[in-house]
């Protein structure tokens, strides 16, 4: 078992880890509808109060917090925090702007051409003032909401849809240069690629490819990607369902490394701005953010806040 450091726990279903440049760390906790700041000795505080289920979150170059919000589930807590569907009250899905400063929440978007978003979940800022986020659809009985991939402008004016259909799709992440998208499917456990070829265009792949992007891995056995983060390296990691820990793939699809750690629902990872040999993942059915060596030359670095 990797060795790690508990930075929080009783957390509600925690995700979305963003490390800050002041050494806090912001995680969302979908189940409270909320987004909670950790300080480096642990001590936890309501950032802002974002409603629904707030399930990814990435800080932007404006300094701004941007939430993908999945509208709600419904839960299961006999044996720790388990998400099973989507709530009777859920209220829609949407991309939110969080000021990290005064916790105000602003409704970006809640649809793309008059398509509903369903459970928008993860989402990665680009060097162009853009958004690109997974919708992940929902499934109800024997009737499923095909997944896709947006891209969406900082600033409320623009959203496009990149890649349909996907089963499913969860963790989202760029290559160092940015010419490469990484999006994780929960569902079928595989990780696909799509060359970026401007803000919200793809280069798609010839049919027959389901989503119109390259297959880089799907793992045998029976492991569920979430969320993931892209080494400066190339290398993508990902947090692995039923597996309990994260899977790092390399560019080519080769396994480089698997890191257990003590929860089935390991669900998302983050870098230190201010270390890059730390990393931060949520455990998310125990409700704790720890806080690992990871000890890799150039690890990525988010876009930096404007002073």
């Amino acid at each position: 078992m990797t060795r790690f450091e508990t930075m929080a726990e009783g957390l509600a279903f925690p995700e979305g880890p963003v490390a800050m440049p002041d050494g806090s760390v912001v995680v969302t906790e979908i189940a409270r509808g909320c987004l909670t700041r950790i300080a480096p000795d642990g001590g936890a505080t309501r950032l802002a109060q974002t409603g629904g289920g707030p399930n990814g979150a990435a800080l932007g170059a404006d300094g701004m917090l941007y939430v993908a919000n999945n509208g709600g589930f419904s839960w299961e807590t006999e044996n720790g925090w388990r998400p099973t569907g989507r709530a009777p009250d859920n209220s829609g899905g949407s991309i939110q702007r969080v000021d990290p400063g005064t916790g105000a929440v602003e409704t970006l978007y809640t649809e793309c051409e008059g398509t509903p978003l369903r459970a928008p979940n993860d989402l990665v800022c680009d060097a162009h003032g853009g958004i690109w986020f997974t919708d992940h659809g929902h499934r109800s009985g024997r009737t499923l909401d095909f997944g896709a991939v947006y891209h969406a402008a900082c600033d409320g004016t623009r959203i496009v849809e990149a890649a349909f259909p996907l089963i499913g799709p969860n963790g989202i992440g760029l290559s160092p240069d940015g010419a490469t998208l990484y999006v994780a499917e929960t569902s079928s456990g595989r990780l696909w690629s799509w060359p970026v070829e401007g803000p919200g265009v793809l280069r798609q792949a010839d049919w027959p490819s389901p989503t119109g992007g390259e297959l880089v891995a799907g793992l045998p056995g029976f492991q569920r990607y979430d969320s993931l983060a892209v080494e400066a390296g190339g290398n993508v990691a990902v947090a692995t369902l039923r597996f309990g820990g994260i899977v790092v793939i390399s560019p080519r699809g080769g396994l480089v490394e698997r890191v257990a750690l003590p929860d089935p629902y390991t669900t998302n990872i983050c870098f230190d701005l201010r270390d890059p040999e730390v990393a931060y993942v949520t455990l998310s059915t125990t409700g704790r953010l720890v806080r690992m060596p990871w000890a890799r030359p150039g690890l990525p670095v988010p876009p930096q806040p404007a002073s």
